[in-house]
């Protein structure tokens, strides 16, 4: 009898093996109608562990990883071309087909944050706003009105875009600044900000999200939040995972994994007051706590359905 998880890795891999032939990832019927499969084949909570995967479906996941990726930014282009036609860009987001799965994201990450971060941040970064910057948007609409957002991404025309959408709103425009940059190249700037966001497809592998996760310790200012997003299961065909046991420099808060149609887990993490030459010296053996488990007593996305909460054993490596 074949197992469920080689059936699911069955599919994925059969699913891969026909995006990766298409000519172009851009959306059409055909392009949606195989992320959908991929999608739903990956969102039921699945207790697969990718990293024990052998080397030719870790090369697949990897390589569908990146395809996600490019799709994904085909996609957000092609609706922030066509939100930038209407009159009112802002008030037409919901034409996004993912629009819902943002605004509960949002809830879900303002939540979280609010029950480590004691104030409401003047300053927020938001590292890989891409051409569609619904995160900041709707944060920045629904959660925090009175916050600034700083949005980087290393692409001056998603940037583009990314401001014509905002550029006739009048309380989003003047809060609401984009800039052009790798953020491996941002360094005093990172002090300046309360909360800093990476999106999940910044770095698209271990070792580049982790070059990212080590220059922010580095400089952003020490008791500052780090929210991150991750995957797991299944949902880590579609997106890179966080360990936190890579979050060096930083404590690790919570780790949230939405069951639902929330694709991504949730990481929050604290820059540790200590410098980071301290940390290198092997303090942080002595700091880090054995275990990251803060319960979520309530999912304020579904009415009580469940988040799966982790315990996470940290070690450090």
């Amino acid at each position: 009898m074949v197992c469920e998880e080689e059936l699911l890795i069955e599919k994925v891999c059969g699913l891969y093996e026909q995006i990766s032939s298409l000519e172009s990832l851009k959306p059409c019927k055909n392009v949606d109608m195989l992320f959908t499969q991929l999608v739903l084949t990956c969102i039921p909570p699945s207790p697969i562990d990718v990293t024990n995967l052998n080397k030719n479906v870790q090369e697949i996941r990897s390589h569908l990883i990146k395809l996600c990726g490019e799709a994904e930014g085909h996609l957000e282009t092609h609706y922030s071309t066509l939100l930038a036609s209407y009159d009112n860009p802002i008030e037409n987001l919901d034409i996004f087909p993912y629009y819902s799965n943002y605004l509960k994201l949002g809830l879900l990450e303002f939540t979280i944050l609010t029950q480590h971060c004691t104030h409401v941040p003047t300053k927020i970064a938001f590292v890989g706003s891409g051409p569609l910057p619904l995160t900041s948007i709707v944060l920045a609409s629904n959660h925090l009105p009175s916050t600034t957002f700083h949005n980087y991404d290393m692409d001056s025309l998603a940037n583009s875009n990314a401001t014509r959408l905002v550029s006739s709103h009048p309380d989003l425009s003047n809060r609401m600044l984009f800039h052009t940059a790798d953020i491996l190249d941002v360094s005093n700037a990172l002090k300046e900000y309360e909360v800093v966001y990476l999106a999940a497809l910044v770095g698209m592998d271990k070792e580049g999200k982790n070059r990212i996760i080590d220059h922010l310790a580095k400089h952003m200012n020490p008791g500052a939040f780090l929210m991150l997003r991750s995957a797991h299961g299944a949902r880590a065909f579609l997106y890179p995972v966080v360990d936190p046991c890579d979050l060096r420099g930083f404590e690790v808060l919570s780790v949230f994994h939405p069951t639902d149609e929330v694709i991504n887990s949730v990481v929050i993490a604290r820059k540790y007051p200590l410098p980071m030459h301290s940390l290198d010296q092997g303090l942080a053996s002595k700091i880090l706590p054995n275990k990251c488990s803060e319960i979520q007593p309530f999912n304020p996305l579904n009415h009580g359905n469940i988040i799966e909460e982790l315990a996470i054993e940290e070690q450090l490596l």
